[in-house]
């Protein structure tokens, strides 16, 4: 069927809620991306900060054939070998003390939410614990994620939300502060934030709100599903403040295409929370999901990938504030490593994202105004250049 066909099928099967690109992706090879027509795209969206390891690796299908040949799916009620792995890796990554795996970033937040009110519960058995939450952040659909995004927009059709939520501005402290009460159990917050347009956290205030935590014995919560796993250069975006949350949450390169997500607890939150009955999942950290967790920490040591994002990385950076200086269109670059944002002003930020389909070239937005650019880990400085020249084609 040709790109028409399709489109005209998954609209008239597949519910309405993405207005979604005119093109039909076929496969994909390396940082590149092929459409049903054969045209070829280089990928800077990486499936929305997914596809950390590019196309076709074969290492990782390999692990995932296998996996298949063996088993795929056994439930919580027992152990399996890639879960008991994966979960020492991702422990062991993440700095903290036990990991509870989920389908997806979403179910991540959801477990977080439930550990913290279980966690301020056994101290004083009430229900009336407040969450601060951030302005301008995105953590997800379901009906608690959604309830700590602060997003109006979001969250306006789906009332009531979830009670006891409060939100402060990111970036500053004193209107944290200003939310706390005897009631706050939790504070979560995105190291860098994503959807909201691509704000990294200034390192005075995330050691602010880590250090409130630790006088009130409230728990802070990292959301990282989008910036974790190498994204901005460490394998999870606080590891470069310095600071460790009480829980984090990840997803998305996690398990580089596979569905599968994490909340992972420090020692303290794991001993005083969740118990046998409180929470479960039917798929979570099912062995085929787990399988492509193992691998992707495998490839990312064997493929250097941190050492990748920091030298492309900075590569990228200076390439975009080049960008900036030249185009009247971009106002300003934020970001970090493989994760960054162009604020368009004078035009719409769309115009420039399907100029560039048009082009060959994937990129995605955030926010209202920002242009977002998330490639697969192991781009080089010439795809890097070969974005710039297909960018500069659209302006």
């Amino acid at each position: 069927m040709k790109t028409n066909e399709y489109i005209e099928m998954g609209e008239k099967y597949i519910l309405h809620t993405y207005n979604r690109y005119p093109v039909v992706f076929e496969k994909g090879d390396g940082v590149y991306l092929y459409d049903v027509e054969g045209r070829k795209y280089l990928d800077f969206a990486a499936g929305i900060a997914v596809f950390a390891l590019g196309y076709g690796n074969k290492e990782y299908n390999d692990a995932l054939k296998d996996q298949i040949d063996k088993i795929i799916h056994t439930s919580n009620l027992y152990y399996n070998v890639p879960a008991v792995e994966a979960a020492k890796k991702v422990v062991e990554a993440t700095g903290l003390s036990k990991v509870f795996f989920t389908n997806s970033g979403t179910e991540a937040i959801e477990g977080a939410i439930k550990a913290a009110r279980k966690y301020a519960w056994l101290k004083d058995k009430s229900t009336d614990h407040e969450i601060i939450a951030m302005n301008n952040s995105f953590h997800g659909r379901s009906m608690g994620a959604l309830s700590v995004t602060g997003n109006a927009h979001y969250q306006e059709p789906f009332k009531p939300l979830i009670g006891g939520i409060k939100f402060a501005d990111f970036n500053d402290l004193d209107s944290v502060k200003a939310q706390v009460t005897d009631k706050t159990c939790a504070i979560i917050l995105e190291p860098v934030q994503g959807e909201g347009g691509i704000y990294p956290a200034d390192p005075d205030f995330l050691k602010g709100v880590r250090q409130l935590c630790d006088e009130k014995d409230i728990l802070l919560i990292f959301d990282e599903i989008q910036c974790g796993m190498g994204r901005t250069g460490t394998m999870f975006a606080c590891q470069a403040y310095g600071i460790l949350p009480d829980i984090m949450t990840c997803a998305k390169a996690l398990g580089c295409g596979v569905p599968v997500g994490a909340f992972v607890l420090n020692e303290k939150t794991a001993a005083a929370s969740l118990v046998p009955g409180d929470h479960g999942t039917t798929y979570g950290g099912n062995p085929l999901a787990c399988a492509a967790v193992n691998k992707v920490f495998e490839l990312f040591e064997k493929e250097n990938v941190l050492e990748n994002v920091k030298t492309t990385g900075a590569y990228l950076e200076q390439k975009l504030d080049a960008l900036v200086d030249k185009y009247d269109c971009f106002k300003e670059r934020r970001g970090k490593g493989m994760m960054q944002g162009l604020v368009v002003e004078g035009q719409p930020v769309g115009q420039i994202v399907n100029k560039a389909l048009e082009n060959g070239l994937v990129v995605i937005t955030a926010g209202t105004n920002v242009l977002r650019l998330v490639p697969p880990l192991v781009i080089t400085k010439a795809h890097v250049d070969e974005m710039i020249e297909k960018l500069e084609k659209c302006l």
